[in-house]
């Protein structure tokens, strides 16, 4: 992805959505992943990283609670793990069990049921397994205080037993002579005390002499001398000895420890690189609930078909003041590329334009958007931003010099999926001037056929762009009324500045404004009024033409549909001209059972002449009745193949057996998801046909009537024992189907044990409807197996 210069995050201010990401993240590895992002620009990478945070997103927004907690970098640790003889520290040996504690916790909460929920985020566990020994090894060695267990080795349980021993025969020692020098006044308040690492007595420094043993140390005031009475001194040196064993023990199990963990370093770090994978996602995710944030649908070209699109750091600071955030629709129907913005200051023209580009960047750096879902965004190679004051101390460029450098740079750098935004095109100089040189530049702008968004003043751009193609004028509504902005942007009409309206609403003097109208004289203030007419004209004339086409198709439908049912009229026709002439010829066939009994007759009677002319006169009109049949069905059952490409997404099918149109939604390999109403149905591809798109008639009344009746009427019991499979699935189609249609959210289906035939059938078919949130087997004492519960979104 190229951007125009490192500021342009700043210029859009992606950076404080960085910020935002990295106050989400769990760990370093996480915040340095925001800190070093890039811009994609494979739409097939880029559609996964979206989906990713959607299945995240949705997992948290059903408060589906995803196990994550912090973690450390083990890079360095792993990188000394490395080096053969290395020993781990304890703190090292933590951070790689908190590592693979974390890894096993998102590794469990993949169950099957979560796996298809959530199959994009799974994607980022696919293949890698869990190796559960590898934790289990660290935590039989150190507990969950980071502390070595004692039971690590035979030989530290032994040493550390040992040790308990002489430290309970040393509290005896101290005890005794504790009661017998305190009676003789030869101890302090503090009684004793530890030095060196030794335990003592506190021995007022003139009664020192009295106590045998070692002095270890004594007060600043040289009052005090702490002592080790001569009787401890032996059990303390026990001890020292026990403590040295002990850390040569601990030593030798970190040792042997470190080297099991050695040949799984690099499981370490994919376990690492998945955690950090769920990080990134899982920081994404949190911001989009915030955004309420969505992924609309992907186009792999550069295009713009935003609905319902808002600020995302406007959203977020007017939801935390409680107020409501004006969303704009943005799209670039037609030919049209560049967007001329133009109204009155402090309108909006600029942050909408910042919203475009901002939205734009965090699509493409991964992110779920706060846009409509059923928005459309397409995808940029490069992005370039003049935006705010572009003037240079170091280069010694005032305001307009420096965006003349960057109108220069863009111009030789854009092409057709280049995305450039400009904010008050062409001032800081003398507006005529101004004006002519802007125009020149959008003119190369749109000659490289890129995409822009422009927001301006000067009238010369708004009537360029009203005459040019590839370009098209858009207005910040204002509300004459109030002389206060809407932030509402309409496309297809250049916007007035309203300057002399807010001048009067500020107060300025009449004879100010009066003198500034002349001034400006009457060719301005006929430009201004030209272009807006022209646009009102040129947006009656669009549309008119596009009711011209919705009716023109509508005509086009009505067509087919008339069609389709002369054909099906005709079709019914040789149907029952069929049904006809079979009978006919099951009746001929009966009657050559009679003819046969009346030739034996003849031949008894020997009037063979006769009984040959009876067979062949039958003979004949059976075989005019079978070719009639056999014609018939050829042009009933046999018509010659559809000529139309494949089956594919968006065309509008119905069974080859008959049955209502469905819209096809995916086709994957032999299977097409068909979406009929509220339903989706997997059905293959060969019992499938082209059906023409269906006129959809709304009688609102007697619909909401049949919903109360359906509502009323619908059980949500159903009991298919002792049905077989055809019924049973009949049945349970109608079942699921009411369920929808009434908006039940619990249904309860009794197939029994059995052999477990009608339960794989339940199973099976709960899968085809989308609206099956979950299905379990209640307690053995409600059914058990014998027994299917549902769960439906309502």
């Amino acid at each position: 992805m190229v951007v125009q210069s490192k500021d342009l995050f700043e210029k859009l201010e992606f950076d404080k959505i960085i910020s935002l990401l990295k106050d989400q993240c769990s760990g370093d590895l996480g915040r340095g992943f925001f800190s070093a992002l890039t811009l994609q620009t494979d739409l097939e990478s880029l559609e996964l990283q979206l989906k990713k945070v959607k299945d995240l997103k949705l997992c948290l927004d059903k408060k589906d609670t995803f196990p994550f907690r912090e973690y450390e970098d083990l890079t360095a640790d792993l990188r000394m793990l490395a080096v053969d003889g290395y020993v781990l520290s304890i703190e090292s040996l933590q951070k790689v069990n908190h590592t693979l504690l974390n890894f096993r916790d998102i590794y469990r909460f993949f169950t099957p049921v979560r796996k298809e929920i959530y199959p994009f985020l799974y994607s980022i566990l696919k293949g890698v397994a869990l190796d559960e020994a590898l934790s289990g090894a660290i935590l039989r060695v150190i507990n969950e205080h980071g502390e070595i267990r004692s039971d690590a080795s035979p030989e530290l349980v032994n040493i550390r037993k040992a040790m308990q021993s002489k430290a309970r025969e040393l509290d005896k020692v101290y005890r005794s002579m504790i009661n017998d020098y305190r009676n003789k006044g030869w101890l302090t308040d503090s009684v004793e005390s530890f030095r060196n690492g030794r335990r003592v007595l506190s021995v007022p420094s003139e009664h020192k002499r009295k106590i045998r043993g070692i002095i270890h140390d004594e007060s600043t005031t040289g009052k005090t001398a702490f002592i080790e009475p001569e009787e401890a001194i032996e059990i303390n040196n026990d001890i020292f000895d026990l403590e040295t064993e002990e850390r040569q023990e601990i030593y030798r199990i970190l040792r042997d420890l470190s080297a099991f963990l050695r040949p799984h370093a690099a499981v370490f770090e994919l376990y690492q690189s998945v955690i950090v994978q769920f990080d990134v996602v899982l920081a994404k995710a949190r911001l989009a609930l915030r955004m309420k944030a969505n992924m609309p649908k992907m186009v792999d070209a550069p295009h713009f078909g935003f609905r319902n699109a808002r600020h995302p750091l406007l959203y977020l600071k007017n939801r935390e003041a409680g107020k409501e955030t004006v969303p704009f629709n943005f799209s670039l129907l037609h030919d049209n590329r560049i967007l001329m913005l133009s109204g009155p200051n402090a309108g909006g023209k600029s942050i909408t334009m910042k919203a475009v580009g901002l939205i734009q960047v965090m699509l493409q750096a991964g992110l779920l958007v706060p846009v409509h879902e059923l928005s459309e965004m397409g995808v940029f190679h490069s992005i370039f931003a003049q935006i705010g004051d572009a003037q240079s101390i170091e280069d010694e460029l005032s305001t307009y010099s420096a965006q003349l450098t960057n109108m220069k740079y863009f111009v030789g750098q854009v092409d057709e999926r280049s995305l450039v935004l400009i904010d008050e095109f062409g001032t800081g100089t003398d507006p005529k001037i101004g004006g002519a040189i802007a125009e020149g530049v959008l003119r190369e702008l749109n000659k490289k056929k890129c995409y822009a968004f422009i927001t301006t003043h000067f009238s010369n751009l708004k009537m360029f762009s009203y005459k040019t193609e590839g370009i098209v004028n858009a207005a910040m509504n204002f509300d004459k009324d109030t002389l206060s902005p809407t932030y509402q942007m309409t496309i297809g009409r250049p916007g007035s500045s309203y300057a002399f309206e807010i001048a009067q609403k500020v107060g300025l003097p009449k004879s100010v404004i009066d003198y500034a109208k002349n001034r400006v004289g009457e060719n301005e203030k006929a430009v201004d009024e030209l272009l807006v007419d022209l646009q009102n004209e040129k947006q009656e004339v669009e549309a008119k033409l596009i009711d011209m086409t919705e009716k023109q198709k509508l005509l086009d439908k009505l067509i087919r549909q008339y069609d389709d049912q002369v054909k099906e009229v005709e079709l019914r026709r040789k149907k029952m001209k069929l049904d006809v002439k079979e009978a006919l010829l099951q009746n001929t066939a009966k009657d050559n059972k009679e003819v046969e009994e009346l030739m034996r007759n003849l031949r008894q009677e020997k009037n063979l002449e006769k009984a040959q002319e009876y067979k062949q006169q039958l003979k004949q009109t059976y075989s005019n009745l079978a070719q009639e049949v056999t014609q018939l069905s050829e042009d009933i059952y046999y018509q010659p193949k559809q000529t139309k490409k494949e089956i594919e997404a968006g065309d509008f099918v119905k069974l080859r057996t008959g049955g209502a149109t469905g819209k096809v939604e995916t086709v994957e390999k032999n299977e097409a998801v068909i979406l009929m109403g509220e339903m989706k149905m997997k059905i293959k591809v060969k019992d499938l046909q082209l059906a023409n798109e269906p006129i959809q008639i709304q009688i609102r009344k007697s619909i909401n009537t049949d919903a109360v009746r359906m509502t009323a009427e619908f059980d949500s019991n159903l009991d298919v024992r002792g049905m077989n499979l055809q019924d049973a699935m009949r049945t349970l189609e109608n079942y699921l189907d009411s369920a929808m249609l009434t908006s039940a959210t619990s249904l309860r289906i009794v197939h029994g044990k059995g052999n477990g035939i009608l339960r794989k059938l339940v199973k099976n078919k709960l899968k085809e409807y989308r609206s099956v949130t979950r299905s379990w087997h209640p307690e053995n004492n409600e059914g058990g197996d014998g027994v299917t519960l549902v769960e439906m979104a309502d």
